[in-house]
């Protein structure tokens, strides 16, 4: 079955489902380069702090983003690869604010009071699990030290199950503009499967809810490949969501590592939908979106036409960051809270994945990092070019080489000869003037990605990565 379509603005694309598994490689989603699985223990938080210190020192011309991650659910996801901690013992959050805010304390000795931030970003984990009480006292730990810009971008993950209409009321009175509901699927019996129940119509008064309080952008999460999902079934969901008309989708395809993920293993491998359904999968979900008037903005995005992300992806703005793709430019990111990755100049780091471990190293008062990344010039170089594919679907050769001082067609010599196979499948055009991603090359723009990631060339081991497709 042909995937049909692609962003509005466009000629449609047919991209064949041979076409598609050719192409359907694990690889990285690329929230930043190099990769996570590239951050090393040799880099800590001496490393952090210098850099932090190097910021304050030479200063930046762009705000800060800020995220937080908040571990804690009170249920198992079946699906799930993210960094929790499940427990229905809420009075734990305490332990862990108090530790957030000696974090934060030691982020603001090394980069100076009254930073401007323009992004502000609560994850999990769920968010949510936070009392109202708690989430307000996280909120002004955050405003004694940083300066929040008037325009200010506050998103928050919520779990349809963890709130009501009161709750989204109060997050709305703390500032929040912005929130992102994980739907994943409104089939009873897929959500049976995952062990996540929340039927559509708590979901929709929810988001009708969010609307009238005046919430600036509404998200929804979706997943495709989740156990007990067929073509049809996912269908009636991207049907049900786009009546419910969020501003923001978000289109992941589930990737099975159970040999990584553990929750995993609770999920029969023989239920999870073979390739070929979720090649349909895809297909009738990115036909479906757009049919109900959705931009395609790129790989797993889409949104209204009047969101300001659809905004960013027409004037040519757009940015990625560890959230996704952005509105906001490239900045630095302060990840605050147990696994969070921040990004400080040309260095990224990561924070423990252990509550233990995390905890220990703020009581000694050190930053809780256990790894990172100092980037090389080819780091840079490559950064640079890959988030021009991922986020503009083009690359042009003089703003790199003004850039980078580098001649493209000779440093990038190989890369641009294994383009040559995306280019006879018509994924990409090879211009005199820069790489050209086409409508059909938008689903596969992670392989196209891909061929200029060095480190991953190097290794070839992709198993760590979630498909394509």
């Amino acid at each position: 079955m042909p995937v049909a379509q692609t962003v509005a603005r466009e000629p449609q694309a047919a991209l064949s489902e041979a076409l598609l598994h050719r192409f359907d490689t694990p690889g990285p989603r690329y929230t930043s380069y190099p990769t996570a699985d590239r951050f090393v223990e040799a880099f800590g938080a001496v490393d952090t702090q210098r850099a932090l210190r190097q910021r304050a020192t030479f200063g930046s011309p762009t705000p800060l983003s800020v995220y937080v991650h908040i571990p804690f659910c009170e249920s198992l996801c079946y699906y799930c690869a993210c960094n929790k901690i499940i427990t229905r013992h809420h009075e734990r959050a305490a332990e862990y604010l108090d530790a957030l805010e000696t974090e934060l304390d030691l982020v603001i000795d090394a980069l100076g009071p009254e930073q401007p931030v323009s992004q502000l970003h609560f994850g999990g984990g769920s968010p949510t699990f936070l009392s109202d009480a708690e989430l307000a006292r996280t909120l002004r730990a955050l405003r004694a030290v940083l300066r929040f810009e008037p325009d200010i971008e506050m998103s928050i993950e919520v779990d349809p199950r963890t709130v009501t209409d009161e709750r989204l009321a109060h997050l709305r009175e703390l500032g929040f503009n912005r929130i992102s509901f994980g739907v994943q699927d409104f089939d009873p019996q897929v959500q049976i499967a995952v062990h996540r129940v929340q039927p559509y119509e708590s979901v929709r008064d929810l988001m009708a809810c969010a609307r009238r309080l005046g919430f600036q952008s509404i998200n929804a999460d979706l997943i495709y490949g989740l156990p007990r999902q067929s073509a049809r079934s996912f269908a009636r969901t991207v049907q049900q969501i786009g009546e419910l008309r969020p501003d923001r989708i978000a289109l992941y395809a589930y990737a099975h590592l159970p040999a990584r993920f553990k929750p995993q293993r609770r999920i029969a491998a023989e239920q999870l939908p073979g390739a070929a359904q979720r090649v349909a999968m895809l297909g009738n979900a990115v036909g479906g979106l757009l049919a109900h008037g959705y931009t395609y903005i790129g790989m797993d995005h889409f949104a209204l036409p009047g969101d300001a992300l659809a905004v960013a992806k027409r004037q040519g703005r757009l940015h990625r960051n560890f959230q996704g793709y952005s509105t906001q430019p490239d900045c630095d990111l302060i990840g605050l809270g147990v696994s969070s990755i921040g990004r400080v100049g040309a260095t990224y780091y990561q924070n423990a994945k252990t509550l233990s471990e995390y905890y220990d190293a703020l009581r000694q008062r050190q930053l809780p990092v256990a790894r990172g990344f100092a980037l090389s010039r080819d780091d840079v170089v490559r950064r640079a070019v890959i988030m021009a594919l991922m986020c503009q679907g083009w690359l042009e050769f003089e703003s790199i080489e003004l850039a980078h001082l580098v001649n493209v067609r000779s440093y990038f010599a190989n890369e641009l000869q294994q383009l040559a196979t995306f280019e006879e499948a018509g994924l990409v055009e090879i211009e005199d003037a820069g790489i050209r991603v086409t409508p059909a090359g938008w689903y596969v723009v992670r392989a196209i990605a891909m061929v200029f990631d060095r480190h991953l060339q190097a290794d070839r081991a992709r198993e760590r990565f979630s498909r394509v497709i």
